[in-house]
């Protein structure tokens, strides 16, 4: 049987932070939830980061849709992503072929994500 804390190391999470004013968010929701669907081992959020902007802390998202991936307590990208279900697709198997972070990513990344996993990702999943 596997332990809690193995179980939350392999966990994946995948968040689209994203604000209810956007058109393109909203155009790129059903295509989210279709990902969702397909990868049932993952996690989907759907994160208005307006509304949560206490989880958001410093982190400050100027394009949407952002995507956040991770396994664990370990965030392998954090950026904006085009609506396109051919390069989400291809991106979320790269990752989990090769779990490595994406160079670049903001220092306070891993922050961003305990915040999210402790305030906000358990309430919105997809």
């Amino acid at each position: 049987m596997e332990s809690q804390a193995t179980a939350d190391e392999a966990t994946w999470w995948v968040a689209c932070l994203c604000a209810a004013w956007c058109g393109v968010c909203r155009d790129w929701l059903p295509l989210f939830t279709v990902q969702a669907r397909a990868h049932p081992h993952m996690r989907f959020s759907w994160v208005d980061v307006e509304d949560e902007d206490d989880a958001m802390g410093d982190v400050d998202i100027e394009t949407f849709p952002t995507l956040l991936v991770a396994r664990g307590g370990t965030v392998l990208f954090l950026g904006p992503i085009p609506p396109s279900a051919s390069q989400f697709t291809r991106m979320l198997a790269t990752l989990q072929a090769q779990p490595q972070p994406a160079p670049g990513l903001p220092a306070d990344a891993n922050a961003l994500l305990r915040r999210l996993r402790a305030q906000v990702l358990p309430r919105t999943l997809v």
